[in-house]
């Protein structure tokens, strides 16, 4: 899916591996604040293609065609679960020099739209750091609203940090995936 001319949005595949962990190097320094301490071997192909291959998750990466099909940006269904709480976690970053120009926004509209056409999902959830506001904002953008707060939550950045929880949801039908 073309999010702009040049920007595409498709589903991750154990090939983009090196890519993405191109892109995570790239931008280990930018993400620090946001992200869990990651060891080394985070940041290699083979941990990526192993997180692209895990099960329980889907991946989405944005690619940018104007320069080589560089990854730009992730986002991810974590922790998907059926059953009577069709449910999952979203996350997602963006590249340091790709912010603010909307591409999250539209992202996250995207994984909306699979999480519950697709998937067959009823809620999405999410966190961000308390001064996240950019994150805040896109989340509030596209229809999530807040619901509580996690104290010490995740430990980022070497501490561990509250979080501000969010949730969409996504329809108000019947599990698609239990028997009638």
């Amino acid at each position: 899916m073309l999010i702009t001319p040049e920007i595409e949005l498709r589903r991750a595949d154990p090939a983009d591996a090196q890519a993405l962990a191109d892109a995570m190097v790239r931008n280990r320094e930018y993400l620090r604040p946001w992200e869990p301490y990651r060891g080394e071997d985070y940041y290699t192909a083979q941990a990526q293609a192993a997180r692209i291959a895990e099960p329980g998750n889907a991946m989405w990466l944005l690619f940018d065609n104007a320069a080589g099909g560089r990854v730009v940006g992730r986002a991810a269904l974590q922790g998907i679960v059926l059953g009577p709480l069709c449910s999952a976690s979203l996350g997602y970053w963006i590249d340091s020099e790709y912010g603010g120009r909307g591409l999250i926004s539209a992202t996250v509209e995207e994984l909306c739209r699979a999480a519950r056409d697709e998937f067959g999902l009823h809620r999405l959830d999410a966190g961000t750091l308390t001064d996240n506001k950019a994150s805040q904002r896109v989340l509030t953008k596209c229809g999530f609203v807040e619901y509580g707060m996690a104290p010490a939550y995740l430990h980022i950045d070497g501490q561990w940090r509250d979080h501000v929880l969010f949730q969409r949801l996504l329809h108000d039908g019947p599990p698609a995936h239990i028997p009638k």
